[in-house]
């Protein structure tokens, strides 16, 4: 008789304990009051001793910049509102590629990846084959996080991390995979820059970005920026035409970028699922791109 009281007062604990209602009264409630309601994520204030500046580009004083526009200037296109994703040409100047390059070019080492939000790494060249370079914060560098924080309005609480180089050779790629990984606390990596810095004078082949769930744009303008089908193609047996399908691949453009919003502005803290992407492996050539990642508050 003991056993069979212990476990009911478990059972009450578990389903009447004031910690138990502390923990899930604001989704209750919420389903409650409004069942269709998507929970809003839970926020923490952003631990001050995580902006560690070998892991954040911390703003500091930039009045001593010397930040002159280079041309031809950036021109910017919206692919897609839902998700935010935007294509900038001239991101980069070509005096801005030949430095990212000479500077990355001793600093280059194995890539990794991590499963537990960075915590532990490991090689695995079956999901990711590529040398990164963690690049020194030069007066030019310093310039184009300037920029990407300009592109994105010099948001609150969001800052731009130390930026990385990557080089993919004959072979090189990754795996399709997010960058906001899950947030924590209502902190996250809440926006991606990439940005190709060289393509071997023109000799690589292979090596686009592919977002597999992301929609085709129609407009035959798209096709300088991104792989288009054949328009010999007629469709297939389930009735839709190549440029009806999902999936599109941005094509290497040195200089070039793509823009995109890893979370929803809803105050859920869901990511976007059009934002899987990968690195196309590389037939023939180096390709050399830049990743620029913003973390912090998310809408």
């Amino acid at each position: 008789m003991l056993s069979y009281a212990v476990a009911l007062i478990g059972i009450l604990i578990v389903f009447n304990s004031p910690i138990n209602n502390l923990l899930f009264s604001g989704v209750n409630n919420q389903n409650q009051q409004c069942p269709n309601q998507i929970p809003q994520i839970r926020r923490i204030p952003l631990p001050k001793l995580s902006l560690k500046e070998d892991l954040i580009a911390l703003e500091g004083n930039s009045s001593s910049l010397q930040c002159m526009p280079h041309t031809p200037a950036p021109i910017v296109h919206v692919y897609s509102r839902e998700p935010l994703v935007l294509y900038i040409e001239n991101f980069l100047s070509l005096d801005e590629r030949h430095h990212l390059f000479d500077i990355s070019e001793p600093l280059f080492e194995p890539s990794t990846t991590t499963n537990d939000g960075g915590q532990t790494t490991h090689r695995n060249t079956t999901v990711r084959d590529s040398e990164v370079a963690v690049i020194p914060r030069t007066e030019s560098v310093r310039c184009i996080e300037n920029r990407a924080r300009e592109i994105q309005g010099w948001r609150d609480d969001v800052f731009i991390e130390r930026l990385r180089t990557q080089r993919y050779r004959q072979g090189g790629h990754y795996n399709h995979h997010f960058d906001w990984s899950s947030n924590r606390g209502g902190w996250g990596r809440v926006s991606s820059f990439m940005v190709w810095v060289d393509d071997g004078d023109g000799s690589l082949v292979g090596g686009g970005t592919e977002f597999p769930r992301m929609k085709r744009r129609k407009d035959e303008r798209w096709c300088a920026f991104v792989e288009c089908p054949d328009k010999t193609a007629t469709g297939n047996e389930d009735g839709q035409k190549p440029e009806d399908k999902l999936g599109v691949t941005f094509k290497v453009i040195p200089g070039n970028a793509i823009y995109w919003e890893n979370f929803r502005s809803d105050g859920t803290g869901r990511g976007w699922d059009e934002v899987w992407h990968a690195g196309l492996p590389v037939q023939k050539g180096i390709k050399v791109g830049l990743n620029i990642w913003s973390t912090g508050y998310i809408e």
